[in-house]
């Protein structure tokens, strides 16, 4: 597993957890390495019980008539967990400490994508709310010639569960940097609405939502 390195609160302004979720196989390990180092490899190894990459990035919030707000410092913490049925009691208990999922399924592959509603079914039962932020990626985009989910069914299924959806490529990079910036978008805008914020993992009842390292929980979260 990857070591966090040691930061003060004063290096960023929030920390945010993101879960990538999916059947083994659909590609995020290979999603997530793609978006912090811009490498990919074809050879399928697979993730044993959970990892984390980690990605420092500005978020600047738009407002409802597009104006730029200021630029927030986030650290984000991208948590890969296993898609194998045998690591799901190890891998859900992680599922409380995210704020954000990527649900990612395998364009070549009908059975990843059927798979998606058990998804959704366990993230319903097991996340910090019933209805948290999803993206929706179907990924290997750029093996088109073995594609087996039409574009427009599998938007079908995102717009009957309110998803966002990106057709990605951990490949090539297509849309992996869009999808994980969508999903920031969406959760730092349910914070800045909330008027609740103690629900949200890890704050704390804090106005930021750093991490805790004195008292850091399982997973780096100060909850």
């Amino acid at each position: 597993m990857g070591e966090s390195p040691t930061h003060s609160s004063s290096d960023y302004d929030y920390l945010i957890k993101f879960l990538a979720l999916g059947d083994s196989g659909v590609g995020k390990t290979s999603m997530l390495y793609q978006y912090t180092d811009n490498v990919f490899t074809g050879k399928f190894i697979s993730t044993v019980g959970i990892d984390f990459r980690e990605k420092r990035v500005v978020h600047r919030a738009h407002s409802t008539e597009g104006a730029v707000g200021r630029s927030q410092r986030v650290h984000l913490q991208l948590w890969d967990t296993a898609g194998q049925e045998r690591f799901r009691s190890l891998t859900t208990a992680f599922f409380r400490d995210a704020m954000g999922f990527l649900l990612l399924f395998d364009l070549t592959s009908e059975q990843s994508f059927i798979n998606i509603r058990n998804w959704l079914t366990q993230l319903q039962t097991h996340a910090y709310c019933e209805n948290p932020d999803i993206v929706l990626c179907g990924n290997k985009a750029d093996l088109e010639d073995q594609r087996k989910i039409s574009e427009q069914r599998a938007r079908e299924l995102a717009e009957k569960h309110g998803l966002p959806y990106f057709e990605t490529s951990a490949a090539n990079g297509q849309n992996v940097a869009k999808a994980i910036e969508c999903l920031l978008d969406m959760v730092m805008l349910r914070m800045e609405r909330s008027t609740d914020k103690s629900i949200f993992p890890g704050s704390k009842n804090r106005s930021k939502y750093e991490m805790d390292e004195a008292g850091g929980g399982e997973g780096g979260c100060g909850c």
